[in-house]
């Protein structure tokens, strides 16, 4: 009886701290337990979780939006949603370091830009 009695309240605590905490998504606790190796800007040289790149600033929020709802209807894999952000960022990272690099220097910048038509043409 007294084994009943122990795992009963076991079983209590359990459900107890379950009610205290909002229940997470399933879709969410994949988000955030699945890192990314970065190596750009401020993350560079760490693991970020797909959910954490999801919500830097990196990401417009309407972008943000349209991939966790294309994730969660599955229409995106986990795998495809960790490539698109860490791809957004790293250009957007990319694309900020040229900026810095254009600033002082005139002559960059229309190379940049043939260089980004160049790019265009080829997609």
């Amino acid at each position: 009886l007294t084994a009943v009695k122990t795992s009963d309240k076991d079983t209590v605590s359990a459900a107890g701290e379950d009610t205290d905490s909002p229940k997470e998504e399933p879709w969410e606790t994949a988000l955030k337990t699945t890192a990314v190796d970065m190596e750009v800007g401020e993350f560079r040289g760490h693991k970020v979780s797909v959910w954490d790149l999801l919500h830097s600033k990196y990401i417009p929020k309407e972008n943000r939006k349209e991939l966790l709802e294309l994730y969660q209807a599955g229409e995106l894999t986990l795998d495809q949603v960790k490539t698109v952000v860490s791809t957004i960022v790293t250009k957007a990272e990319a694309a900020r370091a040229e900026q810095l690099a254009n600033a002082s220097s005139p002559r960059a910048e229309s190379t940049v830009a043939e260089a980004e038509h160049a790019h265009l043409q080829e997609d």
